[in-house]
């Protein structure tokens, strides 16, 4: 069990502010700076440092904070570990993008909860950026994420690479027939939220040539990858997207994929965890089961 002043300095990390720690932690603020003082005499290492009313952390206390907040995700686990084993029931808890979750995914699951009956699911859906928050504060185990993230802080496996391709209506008429990606700036992009895989992956295409999303004539923002889709079937614009997403749409002939010289790019999707994890291994194999079955 963690030290209640580790919990302290977690805590303190988690506001940047001792005042909101010492309310979360329902003790008073001298006690709170009284814990942080302990630890940073004790670790022989200064953990914060003020600039005006605004405190940040060391490098010493960045280091700190990863490894102090790996144990206490561990610990959090252990315990849903413990408690389930002691139930004959396991819970697993993690997270995918919309993407993925909307598309993907269901198969793998209905497959491994065919062969392990006992066990009981908790699916968390987010963008990239969110299901990192929620892997760094331990509320899921690991996740499946199609954007980009620190490899040098997780562990990983690939699940699947993926083609990504600009997509239309099939009757959407052209002003002119698109050769280059510069071509389809007179069009209505559809496109995801800032944070999305699906979004970073266009952005980074797109800078590659020098060009951002705001080199399309009109756009529509949309938080949710279905209601993209219902708008490329209404010919409301253009946008770039997963084919796994669309295949069915392709194959039957409403959407149809654009074709272009410049644009060509495969992107992977990702299983990860907190690096040197103590259950490294368990979901190591929970996610290398989810691949078997995917395929």
């Amino acid at each position: 069990m963690l030290d209640f002043r580790i919990k302290t300095f977690l805590s303190v990390c988690k506001y940047m502010n001792y005042t909101q720690a010492s309310k979360e932690l329902n003790i008073t603020q001298p006690a709170v700076s009284q814990h942080i003082h302990f630890l940073e005499k004790e670790y022989n290492s200064k953990f914060f440092y003020q600039v005006g009313k605004k405190i940040f952390l060391t490098e010493n206390g960045k280091i700190f904070y990863e490894k102090m907040n790996q144990i206490n995700n561990d610990e959090q686990l252990l315990f849903r570990h413990l408690s389930n084993d002691n139930n004959k029931i396991s819970s697993i808890s993690f997270g995918v993008t919309m993407t993925i979750g909307e598309y993907i995914i269901a198969n793998p699951v209905s497959k491994y909860i065919s062969k392990h009956s006992d066990t009981n699911f908790k699916i968390h859906f987010g963008n990239t950026a969110e299901l990192l928050k929620s892997l760094e504060n331990g509320s899921i185990a690991f996740a499946l994420v199609e954007g980009y993230f620190d490899v040098k802080k997780y562990d990983t496996l690939l699940f699947s690479s993926e083609e990504f391709i600009p997509v239309c209506c099939s009757t959407h008429i052209f002003d002119k027939k698109p050769e280059y990606l510069k071509d389809l700036f007179s069009e209505r992009l559809l496109v995801r939220e800032p944070g999305s895989g699906t979004r970073n992956i266009l952005e980074r295409m797109l800078s590659l040539g020098n060009y951002t999303t705001d080199d399309f004539a009109k756009f529509i923002q949309v938080e949710n990858m279905h209601t993209i889709i219902q708008l490329l079937l209404k010919d409301c614009g253009i946008s770039f997207l997963y084919k796994a997403a669309v295949i069915r749409e392709i194959e039957n002939k409403s959407l149809m994929p654009i074709q272009l010289k410049d644009f060509a790019i495969k992107h992977n999707f990702t299983f990860l965890w907190p690096k040197n994890s103590t259950f490294s291994h368990e979901i190591k194999d929970i996610c290398q089961e989810l691949i078997d079955y995917s395929r």
